[in-house]
């Protein structure tokens, strides 16, 4: 059973994780899963083949999660809501996008922050208006 106790601690660890999951799959430093599937020779090397179905294992359990929690709806204005903060970002000149390098990590970022919303929106939903999901009613 989940812990009960949810606070920011508990939201950033979810974060974190995600951020992990992100930046092992791509980013623009070019140290990640995707380059280093396009620069070996061997496609079907086992480390990286291994190494890929643990972050498909990881994109999985985090969207499937994301889209449960947050539905098609919520997730789509959870969506829109960073991406309005990006170019509220970029508006107020705090975020430029004539680096693609610096934009393209805010962007990866803002993923993470969706993915890490569905993962912790049941406890933060349970919070706000004590109201528990389904799936997290226990069966004693």
């Amino acid at each position: 059973m989940a812990l009960k106790r949810f606070n920011l601690v508990s939201f950033l660890i979810r974060f974190a994780l995600a951020l992990v999951l992100v930046f092992c799959t791509y980013n623009p430093s070019g140290y990640s899963w995707y380059h280093w599937f396009r620069q070996s020779a061997d496609k079907l090397d086992a480390l990286l083949l291994f190494a890929g179905v643990v972050l498909l294992i990881g994109w999985v359990i985090y969207l499937r999660a994301t889209l449960r929690s947050l539905g098609e709806i919520g997730t789509f204005l959870a969506l829109a809501f960073f991406a309005a903060l990006t170019w509220l970002l970029i508006d107020f000149g705090l975020l430029s996008v004539e680096d693609p390098t610096v934009f393209t990590w805010v962007v990866l970022s803002m993923l993470a922050a969706v993915m890490a919303t569905g993962m912790s929106w049941s406890h933060i939903r349970r919070r706000m208006s004590g109201q528990l999901d389904v799936d997290d009613v226990d069966a004693n």
